[in-house]
């Protein structure tokens, strides 16, 4: 079990077998440590519009075996918990409400 750092200072969990799943998708190969730069410095983080417990966490990656992609970072907000779901390479942000950076 990992726990990862958030920009905040919280505390996230990513199982050993979530990292795997997330890692058997072949575009992923390589983006392991990106997950945690992900979550530790994100360029916008999305609370999702069909979850309101999940956070999208995003940055952009140049030069992925895909080109050059955000990585979104899914992580469920429990009871004095929170944990990552899954990561995913993508050309776009998801709709939902933005709320990090906030806007001034």
């Amino acid at each position: 079990m990992r726990v990862l750092i958030g920009h905040d200072g919280s505390s996230i969990r990513l199982s050993e077998e979530r990292l795997a799943h997330i890692l058997e998708h072949p575009e992923m190969e390589g983006l392991s440590e990106a997950i945690g730069l992900t979550i530790r410095r994100p360029e916008l983080i999305v609370r999702s519009s069909s979850d309101a417990q999940a956070r999208l966490y995003y940055r952009y990656h140049r030069e992925t075996l895909v080109g050059d992609k955000y990585l979104c970072v899914v992580v469920k907000l429990a009871r004095e918990d929170a944990f990552v779901v899954t990561a995913y390479l993508t050309d776009r942000i998801k709709r939902g409400s933005r709320l990090w950076p906030r806007s001034t």
